[in-house]
């Protein structure tokens, strides 16, 4: 089933809690089987158990595609050993240290926050071995949770403009799509995780929410 709702410690931002990509997904270490079992079922994904610089926040804190997953600095080891069963690890020393939230990428491209510097950009790019530019979307910096990006489809937030939406389609290579989730809520990257496969967003996600954002991924039940 490549579609379906869950929560995660009673909330429905699983982007904020999950990340996911076409091969695996992290999820934290406390989480109920259940929803292991929805993420491997919907997302067809190896499920990997972590905490990420002390925190269950692994989708506001790292970004991953098949090259590469980038996180702050300051791992612990054991962190470290998880997280490398996903894709070589970067530690990334930025002001910006919520890289979940900052970085969109697919395995064509990455969006990074306005601020980030030159330093940082070229070594997002290096470490995703993708292309990687500044922009934002809907006019926000964070760019992660504005958005999810697979290689079928880019999800954005509804109001981002015309311009942002071309050079999101031009850098991942794939069409952008605009939606909420969890009943209206705009910056989708925290309330869902997606690959090529499928989705797992909140509970709250209406139909309509639904229609859209299979449309967005091109995923069918």
């Amino acid at each position: 089933m490549p579609v379906a709702r869950a929560l995660y410690s009673g909330s429905p931002y699983l982007g904020v809690y999950l990340r996911a990509g076409e091969t695996h997904a992290l999820l934290p270490v406390g989480a109920p089987t259940s929803l292991q079992r929805d993420l491997e079922r919907a997302l067809g994904v190896q499920v990997v158990r972590s905490r990420l610089l002390e925190s269950d926040l692994l989708g506001s804190l790292c970004v991953f595609n098949r090259r590469g997953l980038i996180v702050g600095d300051q791992l612990e080891e054991e962190e470290r050993a998880s997280l490398s069963r996903v894709a070589p690890v970067t530690e990334l020393e930025i002001r910006q240290n919520a890289i979940g939230n900052v970085v969109l990428a697919n395995d064509r491209g990455a969006l990074v926050h306005p601020e980030v510097s030159d330093v940082g950009l070229a070594r997002i790019s290096a470490a995703l071995g993708v292309p990687a530019e500044r922009g934002t979307i809907a006019g926000l910096g964070t760019v992660g949770m504005a958005a999810v990006a697979t290689e079928k489809g880019v999800v954005v937030h509804p109001r981002t403009t015309e311009s942002e939406a071309a050079v999101v389609e031009r850098l991942f290579g794939v069409p952008v799509h605009r939606s909420t989730a969890n009943f209206g809520v705009p910056v989708v990257g925290a309330c869902l995780v997606a690959n090529s496969r499928g989705l797992l967003f909140g509970i709250p996600t209406t139909p309509v929410e639904i229609v859209h954002l299979q449309e967005g991924f091109s995923v069918y039940d």
